[in-house]
């Protein structure tokens, strides 16, 4: 592990490879797993806000479940995470006519709707956020699921914090960032990573 200011990072997410197949998975981990994504109180709020925008895109179930129980809840483990359909889909989820699953939320950002681009739990994704409170952890999260976006990124070298650049930015800043890679080139100068 390494720490960069009130952040520690395993050195999974420094060497590990990973690079999102859409292709390949359909957007599998928006739909699949026992729980919805963490989120903040102040992402629900930037949600519910986004509701009348995004609200055609979802589906009829979601928009019940929504109705009945807002956009999110807390979970057996006691996190605020987003309302799931059926015990997995995410509520924010559609699909395109090829079947592949995306985000509700980051087409509305992606069409100039909002300056919310998603919570930054799916954001993240394949790091989770362990918040300590003092520190913060960021752990890499191997899920069966994803073993075409390890694939993927082993085909083109990319690693799991190269792949996720924009969100990492988005949480700790481009100072953080940059220190992180320059500390990713000196591990790999002595060959801790490969």
């Amino acid at each position: 592990m390494i720490q960069i200011d009130d952040v520690i990072v395993h050195l999974d997410v420094l060497k590990e490879e990973f690079l999102c197949d859409l292709s390949s998975c359909k957007g599998a981990c928006c739909i699949e797993g026992d729980a919805g994504a963490p989120v903040s109180a102040a992402e629900i709020e930037k949600i519910e806000a986004l509701l009348p925008t995004i609200w055609e895109d979802l589906s009829e179930k979601a928009k019940q479940e929504i109705e009945k129980n807002g956009v999110a809840y807390i979970d057996e483990e006691g996190d605020l995470v987003t309302t799931i359909i059926n015990g997995k889909d995410c509520a924010f989820t559609y699909y395109d006519e090829s079947g592949n699953c995306f985000c509700a939320i980051e087409k509305a950002y992606r069409e100039g709707k909002t300056d919310f681009y998603k919570p930054i739990s799916c954001h993240l994704y394949p790091i989770r956020v362990g918040d300590y409170g003092v520190y913060k952890a960021l752990n890499y999260h191997k899920w069966d699921i994803c073993q075409c976006a390890r694939k993927l990124g082993k085909e083109k070298k990319v690693r799991v914090y190269q792949f996720l650049k924009d969100p990492l930015i988005r949480l700790f800043g481009e100072t953080w960032y940059t220190e992180l890679e320059e500390v990713a080139e000196e591990l790999k100068k002595q060959n801790i990573i490969k």
